[in-house]
């Protein structure tokens, strides 16, 4: 096979030498200059230099042919870049191809060291040298779209398709060759998993690349694409250039030019392609639509309930949905349900994982739909409802598929939940004409309203006289203690600089500032005081007063109680009880000590569960936004407790971006702060899926120092084990795993930091299916695209 290589190798260096121009330093081409925009190769049939492309023009290598000449672009410069001026001109330098845009600004577009001479050689190859005769550059080792002759796609190299026939930017295919000697086509959006493949050579060779030959054999070592091809007869008078390219609809075709030289037309004719019908093509519609060809072409379409964000043609790239999903509740009107209505589509399919599979007839299914607020589509066959959440991707319409799809969409209307007849109308009162009865009757209720408004009156009074009382005496006391009558105390400043011992013993930095180790003077209970360093300017200290009084309500036993609190000026200051035994962070990331597999899990429902009562069972809902690590704390049980929850608004606007990224946090932040999104509990959902990775694997979420640059980023490495079935690659060989635990963690870990917020589970959920009470799904790659 090496000999095989080393021959092929050597012909198409042979065949590239064949015609040859040698362009030196110095030379130029200008863009508004037709007979100076592009150095021909010495047969004519290839031409590099500018090109009309859009508003303006692009840099890139052509294949001409015909008469009138017709230019097929085999290769593009920066092919994403924005089209350049018509003053634009290109420069061969001694450190390579610069580019001058509007005369005065360059950049180098092709980079090199100590560049003599330059090539545009009749295999279609543009090349630099130095020292005469040494490649430093070549067009072959980075295509776009297209082989030719002679050109090799080796290991890791991609074929990215155009945007069409007119556009040469890229487009929305890619195909790549992979170690294993497999061509694999996917969707330029997805992440290069199996499941987003669309079409596979099947050719496993060692090889490790695919070449086109001068002679039309496309082949994988000793495999070939087109194996039934063999050349045509043709007249010595005949020469061909033969052409592979990944087209804009996904397909890859293997054309021939056929150059007649006495008369120096051309005919083109295609050898082999792909030939995958376009609704097979996974991608070919965008996100929330489906490919239907019932009139004969593929014609992309939304489903019910979406509409099309942008259009191209006839296919709808991307569908969006018509109606706000702000869950099941409406905005203005926080007592109103939306209504819904529910529409149904058959022999419609997506290769989506549902979240939720479960047995039961289509009407149930129905109404299932309407009562989950984070669903928005089902698929129902063989007694199966099968739930999604967006975005729905790689639909299609096949006429013998037996499944019904059912849409919910906003029928505009809301409902009271609060019925009208819930208050009972007042009965009306019967009248007697007896007027001596009226009167005994109207005498004894004013009299018996009388006497009940003097002894409210009076209690009213010595109420009133207790409280002020009692108020005067807490006010004149300076040392109140810890109470049973205050649920949070108002500690003085002198009172906590006395406690700490000035501050000195820091045990902790949290997302507000430092934590310090202190003691109360009247029963030397523990304590731990945080000083706020990043409170919002302005009404601050209402905003602070608000935040505690809702954390002063919240009892749970997976939530560090907060005990008081201090305003002193500019100064304030937190006094939570004191947990002995440190951070997660501390017990994750420290090697020497042993951490069981139901210890992992129990340490996981804990912060679960702590979540869950913050979100749903609290008086008032709180969204924490900022879930990591050094923000757990165990205590002497060893369970888990979430401290800093209720502040995320007190940070200031201008810090709380920068100086999260800067304390490590920002790694926990779901994709979706980024893009100014509204706070919603799926935020918390998101960060606590990185803390669960992080619990399996014992290690942070993005890690340097590690073997590969693929295990870098936490959640893409674990979901390539994942797939892959290699979870063993993510823990120790010495450690003794319980499998069945840690996979269930992985599924609801990956569920947990999809990219798209209404993937995520909801935190009662999180918790059945990490208890093993609920069904847990394939999670997809954690990379969807946010539409």
């Amino acid at each position: 096979m090496a000999f095989v290589t080393v021959v092929f190798s050597l012909l198409c260096m042979l065949f590239a030498k064949k015609g040859k121009s040698v362009i030196k330093p110095g030379s130029g081409l200008s863009a508004e200059f037709g007979n100076n925009s592009s150095w021909v190769s010495p047969s004519g049939h290839f031409a590099f230099g500018f090109y009309p492309q859009g508003n303006g023009f692009a840099v890139g290598i052509w294949l001409l042919g015909g008469s009138p000449p017709q230019k097929t672009i085999v290769w593009t410069a920066n092919r994403d870049s924005h089209p350049l001026p018509s003053n634009s001109t290109l420069n061969i330098t001694t450190t390579g191809l610069r580019l001058f845009l509007s005369g005065r600004e360059s950049l180098v577009l092709i980079p090199t060291v100590n560049t003599t001479s330059a090539s545009m050689l009749d295999s279609g190859n543009f090349v630099l040298y130095s020292n005469g005769s040494t490649v430093v550059w070549q067009s072959f080792d980075y295509p776009t779209d297209t082989l030719l002759g002679g050109q090799n796609l080796t290991s890791g190299a991609e074929l990215v398709s155009s945007v069409s026939e007119k556009d040469y930017s890229s487009g929305a295919f890619y195909m790549l060759m992979h170690q294993d000697g497999n061509l694999v086509a996917y969707p330029k959006n997805s992440g290069g998993y199996f499941v987003d493949a669309y079409w596979a050579s099947n050719t496993f060779d060692d090889s490790e690349l695919l070449g086109l030959d001068a002679t039309g054999s496309l082949c994988i070592g000793i495999l070939c694409l087109n194996e039934n091809f063999s050349p045509r007869n043709k007249s010595h008078n005949t020469s061909s250039i033969y052409r592979a390219t990944l087209a804009a609809d996904g397909n890859l075709i293997l054309y021939e030019h056929q150059f007649e030289d006495s008369v120096g037309s051309t005919n083109v004719r295609v050898l082999w392609s792909t030939s995958i019908e376009k609704c097979q093509i996974k991608g070919f519609c965008g996100f929330n639509s489906y490919c239907s060809n019932v009139t004969g072409d593929a014609v992309c379409e939304c489903f019910p309930g979406f509409v099309p964000s942008n259009n191209s043609g006839n296919v709808s790239q991307d569908c969006i949905l018509a109606y706000a999903l702000d869950g099941c509740r409406s905005r203005e009107a926080p007592n109103q349900m939306i209504l819904y209505n529910i529409t149904q589509l058959e022999h419609v399919s997506w290769f989506d994982t549902p979240y939720s599979v479960v047995p039961m007839k289509e009407k149930e299914c129905e109404k299932s739909l309407l009562d989950d607020c984070d669903c928005v589509a089902v698929l129902y066959s063989n007694g199966n409802c099968e739930k999604y959440g967006l975005p729905l991707t790689y639909g299609r319409w096949l006429q013998n598929l037996s499944v019904v799809a059912l849409f919910k969409n906003a029928s505009g209307t809301v409902q009271n939940l609060i019925p009208s007849n819930f208050f009972p109308k007042p009965k009306s009162k019967v009248v007697t004409d007896n007027k001596n009865s009226l009167i005994m009757i109207l005498a004894f209720t004013l009299g018996s309203i009388s006497f009940l408004s003097l002894i409210f009156s009076v209690s009213i009074f010595f109420t009133y006289k207790r409280k002020v009382h009692k108020y005067t005496t807490l006010s004149a006391s300076e040392n109140l203690g810890f109470t049973g009558e205050c649920s949070l105390r108002s500690f003085s400043f002198d009172e906590l600089v006395k406690s700490t011992g000035n501050f000195t013993e820091e045990i902790g930095r949290g997302s507000f500032g430092a934590v310090y180790r202190g003691e109360t003077g009247d029963d030397s209970q523990s304590i731990a005081v945080k000083r706020l360093e990043r409170v919002a300017a302005g009404d601050w200290e209402r905003e602070f007063r608000n935040e505690i009084t809702s954390i002063a309500r919240t009892h749970h036993r997976n939530l560090v109680k907060l005990i008081g609190f201090c305003i002193d000026g500019a100064r304030s200051l937190l006094v939570y009880e004191y947990v002995r035994n440190g951070s997660l962070g501390s017990l994750l990331f420290n090697d020497e000590k042993q951490i069981s597999w139901r210890d992992r899990l129990k340490i996981a429902l804990d912060v679960a569960r702590g979540i869950l009562y913050l979100h749903d069972e609290c008086e008032v809902r709180i969204i924490h936004c900022n879930i990591n690590p050094r923000n757990i704390l165990m205590d002497e049980a060893w369970t888990a407790k979430i401290s800093d929850f209720g502040f995320a608004r007190l940070l200031k606007s201008e810090h709380s971006r920068m100086r999260k990224e800067d304390d490590g946090t920002s790694k926990y932040l779901a994709p979706e702060w980024q893009k100014e999104a509204p706070v919603s509990v799926k935020f918390d959902i998101y960060s606590f899926g990185m803390v669960l990775l992080e619990i399996v694997c014992r290690r942070r979420s993005i890690e340097m120092n590690v073997s590969s640059a693929e295990e870098i980023v936490l959640s893409s490495w674990v979901y390539k084990c994942f797939a892959e079935g290699q979870l063993n690659r993510l823990v120790k060989e010495d450690e003794g795993v319980e499998w069945k635990i840690m996979e269930r963690m992985v599924k609801v870990g990956l569920w947990c930091v999809q990219d798209t917020p209404s993937l995520r589970p909801l935190i009662k959920n999180v918790i059945l299916m990490l208890e093993g009470l609920k069904d847990i799904p394939i999670p997809p790659s954690p990379a969807h695209p946010l539409h």
